[in-house]
């Protein structure tokens, strides 16, 4: 098609215009002398081929110019571009041979002659030009996807990365104290704590099984039992029904933290994780000291607030419209209650 397809182009043209002026002047193309007819034809194929070549070197002189970008403003400069190319092509090719043939140059010929080929390079140019911009205004799509992307991703890393320094400060507290009343205790600590870092730190993968997820945070609750009061009483449930599930990593770390690190009063607390007609249901709530202490001058409630928003923002980005999370004190308890709704 790139040496057929410019004769049959310069053809079309001729053929358009033959039957217009024959509508015109009533004459009849086939009564015509043959040898008249191929040399308009001859002119009109290489018209066809010289437009072809200079219209494809017009548009890959665009293309170095300006690359990949396209504005409305290389666009018109394009279409002038192809329309003054065209109005010197068909004239140099058409306007000869129809001023010498038949009756002369007539003023319907001159319009058929700047007209209708005119019609087939818009068209020409506009299949040709719309696989580019096609394929720009992907590149562009995928360009903002990517960007977008990585602005979530770089803002889900800070999210994870504000949980860290709470944690450390307090497995490091834990294992301060030891080493002065039982080293070997202390020993097992660290093997502990280099377990969680080791899950936290290499387990990057944008999702983890439901078990590592449930191995993770009972090997966070036997860290935190260390410190803990010794009126601390447990209540924990996992669902064996909880197997392959796939789920984003600690997304209910923030939760069972905060129970820990808020309790009091009777030292009740309660987990739950199940499964549930195709959703995971996590639930959680803490007994709470009768009046909230005040931590750096701020109700402990405030202080909450503050990693509460941090999971919701997770939530929004790596669950959007597929979770629902709620979180207060009721009745002297701090209630947290999360809906994970998996994709199928």
């Amino acid at each position: 098609m790139k040496y057929i397809f410019p004769a049959l182009y310069g053809l079309l043209a001729y053929f358009t215009i033959r039957l217009l002026t024959d509508s015109v002047t009533g004459m009849e193309f086939w009564q015509r002398s043959w040898i008249l007819n191929g040399i308009e034809m001859g002119f009109c194929i290489a018209m066809g081929y010289v437009f072809i070549r200079a219209c494809n070197r017009l548009i890959a002189y665009y293309d170095r110019q300006w690359q990949d970008h396209f504005s409305t403003g290389r666009i018109g400069k394009e279409l002038l571009g192809v329309f003054l190319l065209n109005l010197v092509v068909q004239n140099l090719f058409m306007t000869p041979v129809v001023a010498l043939t038949d009756n002369g140059l007539q003023w319907f010929d001159l319009a058929d002659i700047n007209t209708i080929p005119l019609f087939y390079a818009l068209i020409y140019y506009g299949v040709k030009r719309s696989s580019a911009y096609l394929q720009a205004y992907i590149q562009n799509k995928l360009q903002l996807e990517k960007i977008t992307n990585d602005k979530l991703e770089t803002e889900l890393k800070f999210l994870r990365a504000q949980y860290h320094p709470h944690f450390l400060f307090n497995a490091l507290n834990t294992i301060y104290f030891q080493m002065d009343d039982d080293v070997v205790a202390a020993k097992k600590t660290v093997e502990q704590f280099a377990d969680l870092l080791r899950y936290q730190l290499y387990d990057q993968q944008e999702m983890v099984g439901i078990c590592q997820e449930i191995q993770y945070i009972q090997r966070f609750i036997d860290l935190q039992k260390i410190r803990s009061s010794p009126r601390l009483r447990l209540q924990l449930h996992f669902d064996e029904q909880l197997q392959d599930e796939k789920v984003y990593p600690l997304l209910f770390l923030p939760l069972v933290e905060n129970a820990f690190k808020y309790i009091g009063g009777e030292y009740l607390l309660q987990l739950e994780l199940r499964k549930q007609d195709g959703d995971i249901y996590f639930y959680i709530h803490n007994s709470i000291p009768a009046v909230a202490p005040e931590i750096n001058g701020l109700p402990i409630e405030r202080e909450k607030g503050i990693g509460l928003e941090n999971l919701q923002r997770r939530l929004e980005l790596l669950y959007p419209d597929r979770h629902h999370f709620s979180a207060g004190i009721k009745e002297q308890e701090f209630v947290a209650e999360l809906k994970l709704t998996l994709q199928t």
